[in-house]
């Protein structure tokens, strides 16, 4: 995965970061307020967050604390805020790293590669989940359930990791559509109730009473450890 979603109301800077992104292989997907980018970060999965505090319809601190309420997404700010309160507050709500308007490219592309970098090794170190009714090898792939191995189809497994690489985390049906089916489903909320409904009766102690893989109704799913 290696989509930018840029989040700025300057089109110059957007002009400018796009085509810097792209030149480095990065996809680039782009927002002008806060609203655009909520409705963008959850209909498709992105690799990084670059946003600009000063939106003109909502804080850049309140699109990070939305973000979070969901999603562990790495957030690079890109703001003219230069007071080390700004600073705090950003990496407060949830922001991983903060960069000040006069910006260098290549300062921006070093950080952007250090988020990513950090991100990926923390993806890495994070291979075993344990609950009180299954465990899971991230990296083997496999599943336990009292002792015996439990099997999963490819799109079971897909569903699954996703939940599980984002504990305590709403993973949005659109999210979770996009990355295992492609953008083309990004509505077909019926696969996930089907697929959903398996893994409950695969790991869950009681199906119809899940502990682990909870709905939150016309939002999406989250994986309870």
């Amino acid at each position: 995965m290696n989509t930018i979603l840029v989040v700025d109301d300057d089109p110059h800077i957007v002009r400018a970061l796009a085509i810097t992104l792209k030149g480095q292989g990065y996809t680039v997907v782009t927002a002008a307020d806060g609203e655009s980018a909520l409705r963008a970060a959850a209909q498709r999965p992105v690799a990084v967050m670059i946003l600009d505090l000063g939106l003109p319809d909502m804080d850049g601190n309140a699109v990070i604390t939305a973000v979070r309420e969901w999603s562990a997404v790495p957030i690079l700010v890109l703001s003219a805020r230069h007071g080390s309160n700004d600073k705090v507050a950003a990496l407060d709500a949830g922001a991983d790293d903060y960069v000040t308007k006069p910006f260098g490219l290549e300062e921006l592309l070093a950080r952007l590669r250090a988020v990513l970098r950090r991100t990926t090794e923390s993806s890495e170190n994070f291979t075993t989940v344990e609950t009180s009714s299954f465990t899971v090898d991230l990296e083997r792939r496999q599943i336990t359930k009292a002792g015996e191995d439990v099997r999963m189809t490819p799109t079971e497994w897909n569903i699954l990791d996703i939940l599980l690489r984002n504990p305590d985390k709403l993973i949005t049906q659109q999210q979770l559509l996009t990355e295992v089916w492609g953008p083309a489903y990004a509505k077909e909320a019926n696969y996930l109730r089907v697929y959903m409904a398996q893994l409950r009766r695969k790991l869950e102690d009681e199906p119809g009473s899940p502990r682990h893989l909870i709905t939150e109704p016309g939002m999406g799913y989250r994986f309870v450890p």
